[in-house]
């Protein structure tokens, strides 16, 4: 009895948790698309700015002040050397999604994301000649696919957005790729990462910020109607955005890898009903195969990870130069539980 009330109370922690990170992130995508094209707010480095300086201040009030959170500490020489890399990729990142989400609809940047596997896996057979298990390529296909599906039929495609969501993809591969070289050593987790990020990225887009959108956001406080109801929903935004990372760090700790990815996919079919619900984007029956032929080609490809992360390696397999050392050269260095940050 005392073992059926404990699995109960896993699966209920469990659901949860999956129902806060899709409510924080649906939330936080929705309001950044409402901010751009609703309040005509058209500043995505701004509106980035903005995200980075309410994390800054958020996981400074949990792990400082609040002290949910214990403060992972980084040597001086490594902020600068590790860090400071990191937080650059980190920034070009988030806003290359707020640029494309600037340009095109929610449901079209959220398929091409799902494209960050793909670039993740390439990326590293690429620069590190890794070797990765046919699977792992076989399960690409259905990736990359939809997406070339989705990308054909959009009915507001905008070459802009779609290459900025493009080097978005490419942007997060690199951060993944960096972390697992740059950091270490140190065992961050989501709110220690936007600690040290975060003000680092501020300070990074603060300059360009100003000087590609400052006169812009000038005139926007002078011509808009409801300017201060509408700084309210943007800084809303930020302090969502943050409550995104607080959320993932809840996600990580109650879910199976198995259930993230799930999760994850139905997460953006999702996020791509309830921005349609809203905005009303027009979407064709081909554009609609086309990203959830995406969503199963990457809840396919998180379940081969599974599978061969579970696998041991052959006894008595010969060596030769594209053996793998071990079984987890099979597998791409894709954090999914954290690429999710906003």
């Amino acid at each position: 009895m005392e073992e059926s009330v404990i699995f109960q109370w896993s699966v209920f922690r469990s659901l949860l948790a999956i129902l806060q990170w899709w409510g924080f992130n649906v939330t936080v995508i929705i309001m950044n698309k409402w901010i751009f094209q609703k309040l005509d707010f058209k500043f995505p480095l701004s509106v980035s700015c903005i995200h980075f300086i309410c994390s800054s201040i958020g996981a400074y009030v949990v792990i400082k002040v609040l002290k949910i959170k214990p403060l992972i500490v980084v040597e001086p020489e490594d902020r600068w050397r590790r860090i400071f890399p990191m937080s650059f990729v980190f920034c070009i990142n988030i806003v290359l999604g707020n640029v494309s989400l600037r340009f095109i609809p929610v449901s079209f940047m959220q398929t091409i994301k799902s494209f960050t596997p793909a670039t993740t896996v390439v990326l590293q057979w690429l620069v590190w000649r890794k070797y990765f298990d046919w699977r792992i390529w076989a399960s690409l296909v259905p990736i990359v696919g939809g997406i070339l599906l989705t990308s054909v039929t959009e009915l507001s495609f905008n070459m802009f957005g779609f290459c900025a969501a493009l080097f978005g993809c490419l942007a997060t591969s690199t951060k993944t790729i960096l972390a697992e070289s740059l950091l270490h050593g140190y065992k961050f987790d989501s709110i220690n990462t936007v600690y040290y990020m975060a003000p680092l990225a501020t300070m990074i887009l603060g300059l360009p910020a100003i000087l590609v959108e400052g006169s812009g956001v000038i005139n926007w406080f002078y011509t808009h109607e409801a300017v201060w109801s509408s700084l309210i929903i943007i800084l809303s935004s930020g302090l969502l955005a943050f409550c995104l990372n607080f959320s993932i760090f809840y996600v990580i700790h109650s879910t199976t890898a198995v259930t993230f990815n799930v999760a994850g996919n139905l997460k953006v079919a999702f996020a791509v009903l309830i921005s349609w619900m809203i905005f009303r984007n027009p979407i064709s029956v081909m554009n609609a195969v086309g990203c959830a032929i995406t969503l199963v080609g990457c809840t396919f490809y998180g379940y081969v990870r599974h599978l061969l992360s579970q696998q041991a390696p052959p006894p008595g397999t010969p060596r030769t130069p594209r053996t793998p050392r071990s079984r987890m050269e099979l597998l791409p260095l894709v954090n999914d539980k954290l690429d999710d940050k906003v």
